[in-house]
């Protein structure tokens, strides 16, 4: 049975207040899929989780997590809750997240202070595309460099070449996001991601939602 989305929201909207209704209208009038973010094998998952909150800061709904080395978990704290804001895609290799982005119509790419990247301030923003960072110390591998469409840095004037990388991703989205809000780009959320979005969100606000939700089904 073809369950009705907007009869299920409507229905599980009546458990969370007016408030939160029209915050999460708010925030998701702010939202894109026009970026996403991808982070290969970073070590410290509190950079993971610092980037994750960059991304729902800023209004970037997807992080795609590649571990192929490491297995981390959440660091909450740093997150502050942005993991449940912030949609999370886990891979376990290069490739398959490469070609998924490639699939949903994404560009790659690689941020590198390296070769002939282009600056921030000069990146086109009018095409989808999808942002990978490394670690800061041995950056991104040779299969993301060898397979990105094009090459992002900041522009620095000191000595060190290179910033942490919760901090690179901060200035990129923080500028990119910017940039695009200000723009006639069609970058918003399309109506039916919204519809989804509302229906996670509640779920994850009310206590018991599975059980409050079967009893959906039961009318």
């Amino acid at each position: 049975m073809e369950i009705d989305k907007n009869a299920l929201l409507e229905y599980l909207e009546g458990f969370i207040s007016e408030k939160r209704k029209k915050r999460f209208l708010d925030v998701l009038k702010n939202r894109t899929n026009h970026f996403t973010i991808a982070m290969e094998d970073v070590y410290q998952m509190h950079n993971t989780s610092a980037v994750m909150r960059s991304c729902e800061v800023f209004g970037i709904q997807e992080l795609h997590v590649i571990e192929q080395k490491n297995s981390k978990t959440i660091d909450k704290q740093i997150a502050m809750g942005a993991e449940k804001w912030v949609d999370i895609l886990e891979y376990t290799n290069n490739k398959s997240c490469i070609e998924t982005l490639r699939s949903k119509g994404y560009q790659i790419i690689a941020t590198t202070p390296h070769d002939d990247s282009c600056f921030l301030h000069e990146f086109d923003i009018a095409k989808p595309a999808a942002l990978f960072f490394g670690t800061e110390i041995n950056g991104l591998s040779e299969d993301v460099m060898n397979n990105a469409d094009g090459y992002l840095k900041i522009p620095m004037a000191g000595f060190t070449e290179s910033l942490n990388i919760s901090v690179s991703a901060a200035i990129i989205i923080q500028d990119i996001t910017t940039r695009l809000r200000n723009s006639s780009i069609d970058w918003k959320l399309t109506e039916e991601e919204i519809l989804d979005k509302r229906l996670d969100w509640t779920r994850k606000t009310i206590k018991d939602a599975a059980f409050v939700e079967s009893k959906f089904y039961e009318l």
